[in-house]
């Protein structure tokens, strides 16, 4: 409602303040949006793990509406994967509300990358599938995909989002490789640096 209108001209307008003052270093920084849904919490502690290795604020998607994803100069999204097995609809969050709307925006060229949580051995058919999910969906609005990993570092059976020996994004597995979620998550933002991610 209105409240939530206030509450995103307000951070447009931090934003843009940051542009325009531009005194220190920091603040000439350009924005990248740090943005998760989580359903048991463990996208949300990745989401944590990832802004502490980059400087960005996590924010759940609940916050923010889908038009505000264009005023962004890049993006980090992340989702967990509820639905297995589904064809569309595969996180189970509010994204699922939001991917037709996004797929619609103009994101002509802007660095986008995409992680999720999945259980390699729970559900190791249907590993980190919404990534393929929000991969396609930003890719229709024009965005620049960045942070493919190799896949073979994975105990996972079958993937949607596992493409020719490459994952769409970052998948992370709280549930049985927690451990390595924070060497995964370091050398995913190194390599979103080098793809040309404005962190």
């Amino acid at each position: 409602g209105l409240a939530g209108g206030r509450a995103g001209a307000l951070r447009r307008a931090a934003v843009e303040g940051a542009r325009a003052g531009c005194r220190s270093s920091r603040a000439c920084m350009r924005a990248v949006g740090l943005l998760y849904a989580t359903q048991t919490g463990n996208t949300e502690t990745v989401a944590g793990v990832i802004a502490e290795a980059t400087g960005l604020e996590a924010t759940p998607i609940d916050d923010v509406g889908a038009a505000d994803l264009a005023g962004y100069d890049g993006l980090i999204v992340g989702t967990p994967t509820w639905n297995t097995g589904a064809d569309e609809l595969r996180s189970g969050t509010t994204w699922d509300d939001y991917l037709e709307e996004i797929a619609a925006l103009d994101l002509k060229g802007k660095p986008v990358a995409v992680f999720g949580c999945g259980d390699s051995q729970g559900y190791g058919d249907n590993f980190c599938d919404a990534i393929e999910e929000m991969h396609s969906t930003f890719a229709a609005a024009g965005a620049k995909m960045l942070g493919q990993v190799d896949s073979s570092g994975y105990q996972h059976a079958e993937s949607k989002s596992d493409v020719d020996g490459k994952f769409l994004g970052l998948p992370l597995d709280q549930d049985n490789e927690d451990d390595l979620t924070e060497g995964r998550v370091s050398d995913w933002v190194a390599q979103l640096k080098s793809e040309g991610m404005p962190l």
